[in-house]
């Protein structure tokens, strides 16, 4: 409630006016005094001036908001600008990613021809390497080998490729900037990948060199020891089955066809035909030295005459004796020294109770004085075979073994082919004592 107060002149005193104001049992009043209302207006005023001011110097300076657009304006330019270059950044390295990604997909492509190859290589090498391994080659040498094996093996498979082109940063990998800046580009998967390939196919490689390496000397072993077996062979006059054919005078490596061309020559395959050819010259000379009497009929056992020229135990004078005699004891077995086919078994004059048997290229064996026979003709028999039991049949003065070898119906010394034999264990496994 506002009162308003009565003017009263006494002594000329004026009354101030004064506001009171009243909330529930609460009273306030404020005495309004002539300069606090003075004082209000004066301010009101100054507010009013300032703002007019303000507004005609905004109005008549026009150039200071055309200032303004324009800095706003060249701000504007300027950020677009960086989007712009910015996105053609994006542009080129993904235009660069996409191109390395199909450098890396060829050259992956080619490292995994590559090894595919070498894959089909290792698989037509089977064969041959068994055939090296039967024949007792080895054609490396482990300490050689065997580190750089486990070394290139690992670099021979796509999820081994895979696995190193994964490695490390990421080509698009940018550093963590706040600022819109040009940043120097990372090393890119084309890069990495450059480093990678290179040690990859140095790797198969090397992986090659290894394969052309064992082949080579793979053929040099077996055709080493072709010449050793047959040298040894030569030595007792037997001839493997291609020099008998030749000098029957019959062609047998007989070849011929049409002129052709040659093609582009391969390293592996000419090394594979070279190793082939020398494998098969290989089983060749040793099947025949295989099927040939070389094994000792009587290992470890007393020769009581040898062959050659002798005192003839029953008439005292001198005589041929056309084989080696071997201490038996009576019944004891006697064995066939290769395998061949039975032509003769029974009684035979001197001989007694005699077996013969047919080797082949006019070479036979004879084991004579036996006291029983366990075979008879027309049978064929392997090495080892018992073919009778030790006696003393015959034109004999105890039990023991007549053993002859005959080349075309020709008696030779039994010992020539018992210590070629011995040699030839050193290139033949199994060709020892029966």
């Amino acid at each position: 409630m506002t009162a308003k107060p009565q003017n009263r002149v006494f002594g000329k005193q004026q009354r101030h006016h004064t506001i009171i104001l009243a909330s529930g049992d609460t009273v306030r009043h404020m005495t309004v005094r002539p300069w606090m209302a003075a004082g209000a207006v004066c301010l009101a005023g100054i507010f009013s001036i300032s703002y007019l001011l303000a507004t005609s110097y905004l109005v008549l300076r026009d150039d200071l908001i055309s200032a303004t657009m324009a800095r706003q304006a060249r701000m504007q330019y300027d950020y677009e600008d960086r989007i712009a270059a910015l996105r053609a950044q994006v542009d080129r390295v993904t235009s660069r990613q996409l191109l390395d990604q199909q450098v890396v997909e060829e050259k992956v492509d080619k490292l995994i021809e590559q090894q595919q190859q070498l894959s089909s290589r290792n698989g037509k090498l089977g064969t041959l390497l068994d055939r090296a391994e039967s024949s007792g080659l080895t054609g490396q040498h482990p300490d050689a080998n065997a580190a750089s094996g486990n070394e290139h093996a690992q670099l021979t498979t796509p999820k081994a490729i895979e696995k190193l082109l994964l490695g490390g940063k990421p080509a698009d990998a940018t550093p963590d900037n706040s600022t819109l800046a040009y940043v120097p580009a990372p090393e890119t998967v084309a890069d990495r990948a450059d480093r990678v390939f290179s040690k990859v196919t140095l790797s198969l490689k090397h992986i090659e060199q290894d394969q052309l390496t064992r082949i080579h000397n793979l053929t040099a072993d077996a055709s080493g020891t072709a010449n050793e077996i047959q040298t040894i062979m030569h030595n007792v006059g037997i001839r493997v089955p291609n020099e008998v054919a030749a000098a029957k005078g019959e062609d047998a490596d007989g070849v011929g066809g049409p002129y052709v061309p040659p093609e582009n020559v391969d390293r592996f395959e000419q090394s594979m035909a070279d190793l082939d050819t020398a494998l098969t010259h290989l089983e060749i000379v040793r099947g025949a030295a295989e099927s040939l009497p070389f094994r000792n009929p009587a290992a470890g056992k007393l020769v009581t005459s040898p062959f050659g020229n002798r005192k003839d135990p029953f008439f005292g004078t001198l005589a041929l004796h056309t084989g080696t005699d071997f201490h038996f004891s009576p019944g004891e077995k006697i064995k066939a020294t290769a395998p061949g086919k039975v032509i003769a078994a029974g009684w035979t004059g001197g001989y007694g109770n005699m077996v013969e048997i047919d080797h082949g290229d006019g070479i036979s064996t004879r084991y004579g004085h036996m006291e029983q026979i366990l075979v008879k003709v027309g049978d064929k028999v392997g090495t080892g075979a018992v073919v009778g039991l030790a006696g003393s049949t015959g034109r004999s003065t105890g039990t023991h073994l007549h053993y002859e070898v005959r080349e075309n119906g020709h008696p030779v010394d039994p010992m020539y082919f018992i210590n070629a034999g011995t040699k030839l264990a050193s290139y033949i496994s199994g060709l020892g004592a029966i």
